[in-house]
């Protein structure tokens, strides 16, 4: 196995650091916004990186974390909150009780064990998946209740699901996971693949040119039935995939592709790619409005988050956020896009309508993914160096609380079966927050 501490993430950070910087000299030249774009991507040097071997998986396990305490109260439960939940919002479950922003994070149970999760992700049905980034190639399925339900590797015989050219086992590498509408199915995106057939392991410092010379191929989504927790189906998409989205109306699977620079456009019913659309150095989140008919993708080399009209599949104009976007998420209403700015570690508010920042809040050093509770009231964010999650108050941003995590909090989820707050913490555990 290799160093959990060898962060990908860093290299991500000093990536988009250079794009940035191009990006802001390209700006200021009479060119046109995508070539500007594309100049910028230009300039970045590909470095390379070996994969880690892996090692026999321990369970996961609960537990208190000596290193972690909420400033609310000291938590001595080892068992998640309990309360039942009402519907108040169209396909929206939100648990029963005062609304989110009333509440405060309460650190209930610690897992550990061989993981090293880079993104957790809530169904919403009683399940939150782990996607263990190469180092563990492993996605862990808990229950809302912090137990493990299963560990499903990242191995699959590519010829079983029609790509030819790849005999023997091959790996992924999970880093996000996206679930259908009705949670009955869950994509993840693989940062690599390892296996007959496959180029070396990919780098956050790449353009596609780079990334082609170093010979790096296509990497793949899984997508596992939730019912059965296997991986049913394989999709190629672009170099790098980092996060995916699917659209409310379970038509289109939205994948940033980082080091290809595009946008794959994945046809559910199919499961095969309908498009690719250029979208600059280093897209990553994307934000889905309620009707399906815009995406929102940061692209986290420059200030703009890019528009796709997903009528169409077309690109639809973009605006300026701030330096670095990383993540997104969209309220309920579909008015407000929250996005959060990695390198000054800030989380703005945008209306949507006019596309213009109303607020913004510092929260830590290097924000990095966001989640919204159900009812639209309160964001959480996790503070990759400050080793903190802040809680928002979604209407003005007014920071609510700020919890310590332990070293590196990268991912984070709402779980609306319960309320609770998921933490994915890179140097191996996650934290469950009840919010009471």
């Amino acid at each position: 196995m290799g160093d959990p501490m060898r962060e990908l993430p860093v290299a991500e950070d000093q990536a988009v650091s250079r794009a940035a910087r191009a990006w802001r000299l390209a700006r200021a030249r009479p060119r046109s916004l995508p070539l500007a774009m594309l100049l910028a991507g230009m300039l970045l040097a590909a470095c390379a990186s070996a994969p880690s071997a892996t090692r026999p998986e321990k369970k996961a396990t609960g537990g208190s974390d000596p290193t972690t305490a909420t400033t609310a109260s000291t938590a001595t439960s080892t068992s998640t909150s309990t309360s039942t939940t009402t519907t108040t919002l169209p396909g929206k479950r939100v648990p029963a009780g005062p609304p989110a922003d009333q509440r405060h994070l309460v650190l209930i149970r610690t897992i550990g064990g061989h993981i090293s999760p880079k993104s957790v992700d809530a169904s919403d049905t009683g399940f939150v998946f782990a996607q263990n980034m190469m180092y563990t190639h492993t996605v862990t399925v808990y229950d809302s209740a912090g137990d493990l339900v299963k560990t499903i590797p990242d191995t699959v015989d590519m010829a079983l699901f029609g790509y030819r050219g790849h005999p023997g086992v091959t790996h992924g590498a999970p880093v996000e996971a996206a679930f259908t509408p009705d949670s009955r199915y869950v994509y993840v995106s693989n940062y690599s693949m390892y296996g007959v057939g496959m180029g070396p392991e990919g780098n956050d410092d790449c353009t596609p040119e780079s990334a082609q010379a170093a010979g790096d191929t296509n990497s793949y989504v899984y997508r596992i039935d939730t019912k059965t927790l296997k991986i049913d189906q394989v999709i190629e998409v672009g170099l790098v995939p980092k996060f995916l989205a699917v659209t409310p109306n379970d038509k289109y699977l939205l994948v940033s592709n980082w080091c290809s620079y595009n946008l794959s456009v994945v046809d559910i019913a199919t499961g095969k790619q309908v498009a690719e659309l250029p979208m600059g150095p280093y897209p990553r989140g994307i934000a889905i409005s309620p009707d399906s008919a815009t995406a929102y993708v940061a692209i986290m080399g420059s200030d703009i988050i890019q528009k796709v009209d997903l009528d169409n599949l077309t690109l639809g104009g973009s605006f300026p956020v701030g330096s670095n976007p990383r993540h997104l998420v969209i309220d309920p209403t579909g008015r407000y896009l929250y996005v959060s700015l990695n390198a000054p570690g800030e989380v703005v508010k945008v209306d949507i309508a006019t596309q213009r920042v109303v607020a913004t809040r510092q929260t830590g050093d290097q924000c990095r993914s966001l989640a919204i509770s159900t009812d639209g009231t309160a964001l959480y964010v996790v503070n990759y160096l400050s080793d903190t999650v802040t809680m928002l108050r979604a209407s003005d941003l007014g920071i609510l609380q700020t919890v310590p995590t332990g070293v590196r909090p990268i991912g984070i989820t709402y779980d609306a079966m319960t309320g609770d707050v998921w933490v994915a913490v890179y140097t191996g555990q996650i934290l469950v927050f009840a919010t009471r």
